[in-house]
C-alpha cells in the first residue's frame, strides 16, 4: 500500500524546492560524468511519485534491484543532506555558527592557536547579539581546552575571565532550561486535555506551575524571557484566564519587537506568539484588535524569508486562516467564511505531511462550525466525523466538543431516531472524560425533554434553558462551552426563528457580543 508519512527518503525528497533539487544535482555528478548514476535515478524516481509505493519505485528506477534498494537510499539520503549543507545561507544564524566552530578546530588541528581564538572571539560576538547560549557554552569550552593546553599569552588575566563568563553563561543556561521544561510541560498538558475542565484541573495545574516555577526569577536574557511568558501564557490558557492569556502574549510579541533581529532567527516562535495575540483576541471577543493584528500578520507573511523556509510559510498561513475564520465567527459571517473551505482543503492535502493532527482537527473543527452557523448540518457532521473517528488521545476536549456539536446538528436535522442512541453515548463519552460541566448539564437535560414535548412547546422548554445558561457566563469553570460553541446564540435563534449567524450579526453591529 502506498505509504506517503513513514518514509524518510520520500518525505525529504518532497520538501526539497526547486533550486534545492538543481543544487543536488550538480553535487552528485561533481565527481563523475556519468548521467545514469544509480543514486539520481532513486532521486527522480522518487520526485516524480505523489506517493510513496516501493514496488512502484522498483519499476521507475530501473538501475536499482531490490537487494540494493536499502543501501541506495541510505546513500541518497545522506547526499541530499550533505549538499543541502553546503547551500550558504546567511540568514540562519545555526550554521553560520556551526562553520565558524568548524574553521576554529580545523586551525587548533593546525596547531594556529592565536588564530583558532581569533575565531572564536568572532563566533562568541555572533552568538552573544542573537543570543545563542550553546555556541556561547561551546566556544568557551574550546577556549578553556586551548588556554589550559598552550601558552598562548592571547590576554592577561585569561583564566579569571573565561572562568567568569562561563559562570555566567551556565546560569542562563540553567534558567532557560528549566523555563522551556516547564512551557512545555504545560502546552503539553493543554495538548493532551485542552482546557481546565474542573476545580480539580485548576488546583493541579497552580500546584504544577508554581512548583515549577523558578524561584527569584531574574530574566533578563531573549530566551529566559521568552519561554517565561510562554510558560505564562500557557498557564492562563489552560485556566481560560483570557485576560492574563492576551497580557502575556502581549508580552511574549512586544519581546521580538524589541529585538527584530530574532524574528529571523527564532521565525517559528514569532509566528506561534502572533497566532496566541490573534487566539487571545478572539477570546476576548474584540474583533476590532483581532482585525487589526491580522493585517499586521499579513504584512509579516509577504517577507521575503519567510517565502524562501516552506516550513515558516505553511506554520505562518495556518494560523493566519484560523484567524480569519476566528473573525469570521465574531461577525457573524459564517456564509462568508466558507469560501475559505476549498482552500484549506487544498492546504490540508498539499502540506498534510508537515502539519501536525492537532492542527488538522482544530482546522476540521471550526469548518464544522462555518457550516453549522450557515444552516448545512449534513456538512457539519461530515467534517465533525473525521474527528470523533481520529484515533489517540489528543484533544479530550476537542473530542467532547465535536460530539457535542454532531449531537445538536442531528437535532437541527429531526434525526430523532438517532438522536436517543447519541444522546446517551455522548454523555457517557463526555462523563468518562469527566468534561461535563453544568452547561453541559442543562443542555443533555433540555435534548432528552424535548423528546416527551410536542413542537408546539419547545419554544418555552428553549426559553427556560437560555435563561439557565445566562447564569453560567462569566465563570471560568463554565466558560469553555460557550468558546467552542455559541449556545447562547444558538438559543436565540430557535427562539426567535432566525439564522444563527444573523443572531451574531446583529450582536456583532450592535456591540453586544461581550464574554
Amino acid at each position: 500500500m502506498p505509504n506517503r508519512s513513514t518514509d524518510a527518503l520520500f518525505q525529504l525528497v518532497k520538501s526539497l524546492e526547486k533550486s534545492e533539487k538543481r543544487n543536488f544535482k550538480l553535487y552528485a555528478r561533481r565527481n563523475t560524468a556519468t548521467e545514469n548514476l544509480k543514486t539520481i535515478q532513486l532521486f527522480d524516481a522518487l520526485d516524480k511519485m505523489a506517493e510513496y509505493d516501493e514496488r512502484l519505485l522498483l519499476k521507475k528506477a530501473t538501475g536499482v534491484k531490490k537487494q540494493q534498494l536499502s543501501n541506495i537510499k541510505a546513500a541518497l539520503y545522506k547526499q541530499i543532506l550533505s549538499s543541502l549543507r553546503l547551500i550558504k545561507d546567511d540568514e540562519n544564524i545555526d550554521i553560520r555558527l556551526h562553520e565558524q566552530m568548524d574553521h576554529a578546530r580545523i586551525l587548533f588541528n593546525k596547531g594556529l592557536y592565536l588564530q583558532s581564538l581569533k575565531m572564536l572571539d568572532r563566533l562568541k560576538e555572533t552568538a552573544k547579539e542573537f543570543q545563542q547560549l550553546t555556541y556561547l557554552q561551546q566556544a568557551l569550552f574550546f577556549e578553556k581546552k586551548i588556554e589550559s593546553l598552550f601558552i598562548t599569552r592571547s590576554m592577561q588575566d585569561r583564566a579569571e575571565k573565561l572562568s567568569n563568563e562561563s559562570i555566567t553563561v551556565n546560569s542562563q543556561l540553567t534558567l532557560v532550561n528549566q523555563l522551556s521544561n516547564l512551557s512545555l510541560q504545560l502546552y503539553g498538558w493543554y495538548i493532551k486535555n485542552g482546557h481546565a475542565r474542573n476545580e480539580k484541573d485548576i488546583k493541579n495545574i497552580r500546584i504544577f506551575f508554581e512548583s515549577n516555577l523558578p524561584v527569584n526569577i531574574n530574566a533578563k536574557g531573549f530566551y529566559e524571557r521568552l519561554y517565561l511568558f510562554q510558560s505564562y501564557v500557557w498557564y492562563a490558557f489552560i485556566r481560560q484566564d483570557f485576560l492574563h492569556y492576551y497580557k502575556y502574549s502581549q508580552k511574549w510579541v512586544d519581546l521580538f519587537e524589541q529585538q527584530p533581529g530574532m524574528i529571523k532567527v527564532e521565525t517559528s516562535a514569532y509566528i506561534k506568539g502572533m497566532h496566541n495575540l490573534m487566539s487571545a483576541h478572539f477570546s476576548l471577543i474584540n474583533a476590532g484588535k483581532l482585525s487589526q493584528t491580522i493585517k499586521q500578520f499579513e504584512q509579516f507573511t509577504r517577507q521575503k524569508h519567510l517565502q524562501h523556509n516552506e516550513i515558516n510559510r505553511i506554520l505562518a498561513y495556518q494560523y493566519l486562516y484560523t484567524a480569519r475564520i476566528n473573525l469570521y465567527f465574531l461577525q457573524g459571517n459564517f456564509t462568508k467564511g466558507l469560501k475559505l473551505v476549498p482552500f484549506l482543503e487544498k492546504m490540508l492535502k498539499e502540506y498534510g505531511l508537515y502539519l501536525d493532527t492537532h492542527r488538522v482537527l482544530v482546522f476540521y473543527y471550526k469548518i464544522a462550525c462555518l457550516y453549522f452557523g450557515s444552516g448545512d448540518n449534513e456538512k457539519a457532521i461530515d467534517y465533525l466525523n473525521r474527528i470523533i473517528n481520529q484515533r489517540g488521545d489528543l484533544r479530550t476536549d476537542l473530542q467532547c466538543y465535536a460530539r457535542l456539536l454532531h449531537l445538536i446538528a442531528h437535532y437541527e436535522l429531526g434525526n430523532f431516531e438517532l438522536l436517543e442512541y447519541l444522546i446517551k453515548s455522548v454523555y457517557r463519552y463526555m462523563a468518562n472524560m469527566e468534561s461535563l460541566s453544568r452547561v453541559e448539564e442543562e443542555m443533555f437535560a433540555f435534548l432528552r425533554r424535548s423528546f416527551r414535548v410536542g413542537a408546539h412547546a419547545l419554544k418555552p422548554e428553549f426559553e427556560k434553558l437560555l435563561t439557565k445558561l445566562k447564569k453560567y457566563e462569566g465563570n471560568p469553570l463554565e466558560s469553555r462551552a460557550f468558546v467552542y460553541l455559541d449556545v447562547i446564540s444558538w438559543l436565540q435563534s430557535k427562539i426567535s426563528g432566525v439564522h444563527v449567524q444573523d443572531i451574531i450579526k446583529e450582536k456583532f453591529s450592535t456591540g453586544k457580543r461581550i464574554r
